[in-house]
């Protein structure tokens, strides 16, 4: 098979190159085991030289509300009022425990992504 470690940037390109040329391997098939090895060595050389944080808590909030076609009044029962919900989602108002709650319950979303502060209401909070 004569796969080596993925060290450089070049031996990355060369890889992500080789995984677009298998692409259409079937399972089970040289090929196939050869692109399964290939991603999994990609994966961990972007795991460790490309590191992709949590996105803040409104920006999961919002992208989780895109993806079900959720509205801000959809999130009334999990926030508060309909100023409320618009102070979280402009970045007036911090989440409480209890929003955070609700919003892992009722949308799904990481709560480890939503106690992550956002970065104007933490300088907000901090200036007052």
């Amino acid at each position: 098979m004569n796969i080596k470690p993925i060290k450089t940037k070049a031996d990355h390109r060369a890889a992500l190159k080789e995984i677009e040329s298998l692409m259409m391997a079937r399972l089970g098939t040289p090929e196939g085991d050869r692109l399964d090895v290939l991603v999994t060595l990609v994966e961990a050389y972007e795991k460790k030289h490309y590191p992709m944080g949590l996105p803040d808590a409104v920006e999961a909030i919002k992208f989780r509300m895109e993806q079900s076609g959720l509205g801000p009044k959809d999130l009334v029962p999990m926030i508060g009022q309909i100023n409320r919900v618009y102070e979280v989602l402009n970045r007036k108002r911090p989440l409480t425990l209890q929003m955070i709650r609700r919003l892992h319950e009722g949308l799904g979303v990481p709560a480890e992504a939503l106690i992550k502060t956002s970065p104007r209401v933490s300088a907000t909070r901090r200036a007052a």
